[in-house]
């Protein structure tokens, strides 16, 4: 089991080599982009607004296709044109919200009177013993009607529909912003026995560090599109002399602000055009994967 375990930790669960990204008329967010997280890894994804983080988080997840089968490699297999990996349940992405509407992405409009019940009983493959252990950790009432419940409620339903099949890969886009403090720490434990227990890998994006010192294995800090850090968090030597997680991330945002201010005002216009990236075939195009 040891050895199992060595295995799992010497290998790499998401490899992303130069990776370029854009989305249509507008200017790069990945021009030369390279990332590694090893299996049974769970790591944390901070970054300012618009840094890229949803971005990349849907690009691993398949949803946004970039040039070249094996630029983003997913579990060994490309993560936008491997459809397996999503359709087998090895490759979840968790993200959105269901505030108003439901769906995978949060796009589907939420139409007629449904019940907690119906919405996780209709999830097909999934093993009952597993169910139950969710729905008794996200404290579900199946008698909930999802039009006339909170929006933390409709994140708890949603939360559960996503790990009912045990997946490998966990991608998670601020998912527990709805959740009350209880859940949020069940929820966090729960996750941290499927990467001990399975050797599953977890990405995930967050702006709540609460109790996360201990939780995360690893941290990746991306500005403006670049990735800036990554590294354990245990020698993180930020960490070592501060008092939290939190004012780490805080001290590096504001440090951004402040050369964000110095920025000439036609940077960012000046870098659009000069880029010849427009023409590029990387550039975002919508595919049926985006709606998986």
């Amino acid at each position: 089991m040891v050895q199992e375990m060595k295995n799992v930790e010497s290998s790499t669960s998401i490899k992303v080599q130069a990776m370029q990204f854009a989305y249509p008329g507008q200017p790069p967010i990945f021009a030369d982009f390279s990332l590694d997280i090893s299996a049974g890894s769970r790591c944390l994804l901070v970054g300012a607004n618009g840094s890229g983080k949803t971005t990349l988080l849907k690009i691993l997840a398949g949803k946004h296709m970039v040039g070249g089968r094996d630029v983003v490699q997913v579990l060994n297999s490309s993560a936008f044109h491997d459809t397996r990996l999503v359709c087998s349940g090895d490759l979840a992405y968790l993200g959105g919200s269901w505030s108003k509407t439901i769906g995978s992405a949060g796009e589907v409009p939420l139409q007629g009177d449904f019940s907690a019940e119906q919405m996780i009983f209709g999830v097909e493959g999934s093993d009952p013993d597993r169910r139950a252990k969710l729905i008794e950790l996200l404290d579900i009432d199946l008698q909930w009607r999802m039009h006339k419940v909170s929006d933390g409620q409709r994140r708890r339903v949603q939360i559960c529909m996503g790990l009912l099949h045990p997946f490998k890969i966990l991608l998670l886009d601020e998912v527990t912003v709805d959740l009350d403090v209880v859940a949020r720490m069940d929820l966090l434990e729960f996750l941290k026995e499927e990467c001990d227990q399975r050797g599953a890998t977890i990405v995930y994006a967050t702006h709540i560090f609460d109790g996360l010192e201990t939780w995360a294995t690893h941290l990746a800090y991306i500005q403006e599109g670049d990735l800036r850090k990554i590294e354990k968090l245990s020698e993180l030597h930020e960490l070592k002399t501060s008092n939290n997680l939190l004012s780490v991330v805080e001290s590096w945002l504001r440090s951004e602000t402040k050369i964000e201010k110095k920025k000439p005002a036609t940077t960012a216009t000046q870098n659009q055009k000069s880029s010849g990236f427009d023409a590029s075939p990387f550039r975002s195009s919508r595919h049926m994967a985006y709606y998986r």
